[in-house]
């Protein structure tokens, strides 16, 4: 490569939880540079998800985490020019390439949802991961069926 790669920016963690993940998906969250909205729709909708699931024994934090979990694909298809026609490449994904496309598929089905405010709509799609359903984890199913669809073609792999 002709540049040298950019520098990794340094994430600082949340000031409730403090953990980097969350400042991350805050991030993703975040419109028009508003990050203390973010940051309260994101501990409203832990609250709704704590009253939600009242009987479980998890932290609602640990709830986003295994929701995250629930909804990260393994594996992707990239398109490839091989002579004159292109494939579909299943490929591995980069962990934090997983972490990123996960919590955008999260936040992006949270958005689409019906109801009165992101706190609630994200709350929602949260508990909808954990249990595995809803639309994010429905996108993660489609991704790997995909990528097992064109398996035949993983020996282009780049």
């Amino acid at each position: 490569m002709r540049k040298a790669t950019p520098k990794k920016r340094v994430i600082l963690p949340d000031p409730v939880f403090n953990e980097v993940m969350v400042t991350k998906f805050v991030n993703h969250l975040m419109y028009d540079g508003k990050k203390s909205i973010a940051f309260s729709i994101f501990y409203g909708a832990l609250d709704i998800v704590k009253n939600k699931l009242p009987n479980e024994e998890k932290t609602p934090l640990d709830i986003w985490k295994k929701a995250l979990e629930n909804v990260t694909p393994q594996v992707e298809v990239k398109s490839r020019r091989v002579g004159g026609a292109t494939f579909q490449v299943p490929t591995e994904i980069r962990p934090d390439r997983k972490e990123s496309i996960s919590m955008k598929n999260l936040i992006n089905y949270a958005r689409k949802r019906s109801g009165h405010s992101m706190a609630e709509k994200l709350a929602a799609e949260i508990v909808d991961g954990f249990n595995s359903q809803g639309g994010a984890f429905k996108r993660k199913e489609e991704i790997h069926r995909m990528a097992e669809a064109n398996r035949a073609f993983a020996h282009f792999r780049f």
